[in-house]
């Protein structure tokens, strides 16, 4: 692991991207998809579903279908996905050095999450790790927001948390979620740089 994460002193509230930044459920999603979509009778590119974490994932299916010009059930493969994810749940850990900034600024900055993924999956992945009573807002894929790179999700946090963009710290994992960070104005920590030995 390198150096340790920082929160910046300008900083009056913190938001949090979910999977791959607060939990270790990327691998998870990448099996649950590439089992999901060859299940369905297509190829699978790990590339470019990796690529789109953060978005979506009926965005991500019919985006997919779209360039390839595949022709499938995209809701049934989505569900399929789910439940695959769903039942591996038990699985997923905690990314410790971010996990660590959510627990020490408990009851000290107000904290939200805003994810791409479905209310279930993220309620549920925070639950199973623990930490769900940190966050006071949880933004998903279910409420009615543009997703990510828009910034209009980070903007709802900040306005929900009574906290204004540019003294939110954003921590995320997922080049679509930075782009909608900058775009919100906010203080941005790309964690991928603390996570590579974790």
């Amino acid at each position: 692991m390198k150096n340790k994460i920082n929160v910046d002193p300008k900083a009056k509230a913190l938001i949090f991207d979910c999977d791959g930044t607060l939990v270790d459920s990327m691998p998870l999603h990448m099996k649950a998809w590439e089992e999901a979509v060859i299940d369905s009778g297509l190829p699978f590119d790990y590339d470019f579903f990796f690529s789109r974490k953060g978005i979506p994932s009926r965005q991500i299916m019919s985006e997919y279908c779209s360039q390839n010009s595949f022709d499938v059930d995209v809701e049934k493969v989505i569900d399929e996905k789910n439940n695959i994810y769903r039942s591996g749940l038990n699985s997923v850990g905690p990314l410790e050095p971010v996990v660590a900034i959510a627990l020490k600024y408990k009851d000290i900055l107000p904290m939200a999450v805003v994810s791409g993924e479905r209310k279930i999956n993220v309620h549920d992945s925070l639950t199973n790790i623990g930490i769900i009573d940190l966050f006071s807002i949880i933004i998903t894929s279910d409420d009615p927001f543009k997703p990510k790179p828009a910034p209009d999700k980070f903007l709802e946090a900040a306005r929900l948390l009574n906290i204004k963009p540019e003294f939110c710290q954003v921590f995320e994992d997922g080049d679509s979620g930075i782009e909608a960070a900058i775009k919100a104005n906010m203080i941005i920590t790309d964690v991928r740089p603390y996570l590579e030995n974790n």
